[in-house]
């Protein structure tokens, strides 16, 4: 059975659409409105809150809590200041995607590491012969994401820090109206935004105020719905969507390493040895077997697809996330992973693994399209992602 965040007694009264979906063991609202157009605005135009509770997290702590680190993440961690975050994925001995998520140092000798997936053993496996101790305190943090042009607008009212000075992916101790929080200047949207770190008793009183200090700025409850739109957007991918976790299958055309989902940048072969280390070496000498890209959907091309049915062109309502071919001329080069209909830039987009010759932008390829059933063919341009970058997100 499904289990409850600690903001559940608020989100579940907000949730008119009664639309859930099960997110880590934990209830997740898909929408609270019946409809979510509302939401996705409030992410790009005012603010949005979100129970970002159900990720995994874990403590890491003790005098070797750095030597695992490094060892089990492609960033290099002796980079990570105290009160810095770091977006890093982790492998397999093969270089191939297990999960991704934030590693944020807290103090010298103690991290907290977010995923998607269960991660705990697989610490446990890597810490053998250190010094060090793992918790698992997914259940004991509650975690709230405030994103959206307004959210520091929000935040300031009820913070006893300075948040102006607070930089992109970093984070700092506060009490947020006498509660004990911690904010890091992060989030899945691509905008500006923060999460808000919290013990359980104190979840619901700062549901609370946020939600006052936020009537004056359109703050809404937002779900996965909305945010999924607002990831594909901001070029975030998303585990067993756009990538699947190497643990989860035994076939190598469905696994991935950093380097083919464009996160090269995470990889920093020059530090001591990590997992995965000598296979991206091996694969950097050669190059990747994929690329991941953007794709802009031309919608004349998309009109005309539906004009030859007598319909006019219809556009997603929301995201989506099956895997559609993509083509160039009659040979197939890759797969459309997700996408969605873009209000705020006016422009179809989707995120896409292709053959890394045909990923350059500029490249003119065809996606796939299903009309009634038929399939066939919409023209499209791949493009750098990220597909929306303000510059209120780093500033």
């Amino acid at each position: 059975m499904p289990r409850q965040t600690p903001f559940y007694t608020r989100t579940s009264a907000l949730c008119a659409s009664q639309s859930w979906q099960e997110w880590a063991g934990f209830l997740s609202a898909n929408s609270y409105e019946l409809e979510h157009n509302h939401e996705y605005y409030a992410i790009r135009t005012a603010a949005a809150l979100l129970d970002i509770s159900p990720l995994y997290k874990y403590h890491i702590h003790g005098r070797d809590a750095l030597k695992l680190a490094n060892r089990v993440v492609t960033r290099d961690v002796t980079r990570c200041a105290v009160g810095q975050v770091m977006y890093t994925p982790w492998c397999d001995d093969a270089g191939k995607i297990i999960d991704d998520g934030t590693l944020s140092r807290l103090e010298e000798n103690f991290f907290r590491l977010t995923a998607a997936d269960p991660t705990f053993h697989w610490l446990r496996e890597n810490a053998v012969g250190l010094e060090v101790q793992i918790e698992d305190v997914t259940e004991g943090l509650g975690a709230l994401a405030l994103q959206g042009p307004t959210s520091r607008d929000i935040l300031v009212q009820l913070s006893d820090v300075d948040l102006a000075q607070l930089k992109f992916f970093r984070l700092t101790k506060a009490n947020l109206v006498g509660l004990p929080a911690t904010i890091s200047r992060t989030g899945y949207t691509g905008d500006l935004g923060y999460e808000i770190w919290v013990e359980p008793p104190y979840a619901e009183r700062l549901w609370d105020a946020l939600m006052e200090a936020g009537q004056a700025y359109r703050l809404r409850a937002v779900g996965n719905v909305a945010l999924d739109m607002a990831r594909i957007e901001a070029g975030l991918l998303l585990i067993n969507v756009d990538f699947m976790s190497a643990k989860h299958t035994m076939f190598e055309i469905q696994k991935s390493t950093p380097f083919e989902l464009g996160l090269g940048w995470t990889v920093h072969l020059d530090k001591p040895y990590f997992v995965g280390q000598a296979a991206l070496h091996a694969e950097k000498a050669r190059g990747p077997a994929w690329a991941t890209a953007g794709l802009e959907v031309n919608l004349e091309s998309l009109e005309a697809v539906y004009r030859e049915f007598g319909m006019p062109l219809t556009l997603p309502a929301h995201s989506w996330n099956e895997a559609v071919p993509v083509y160039a001329g009659a040979r197939q080069v890759g797969k459309a992973t997700s996408g969605t209909w873009s209000s705020i830039l006016k422009k179809y987009i989707a995120l896409a693994r292709l053959k890394p010759s045909y990923a350059r932008p500029g490249t003119r390829v065809q996606m796939e399209v299903t009309v009634e059933a038929h399939r066939r063919q919409a023209e499209a341009v791949v493009v750098e992602t990220p597909f929306f970058e303000p510059e209120r997100k780093r500033a």
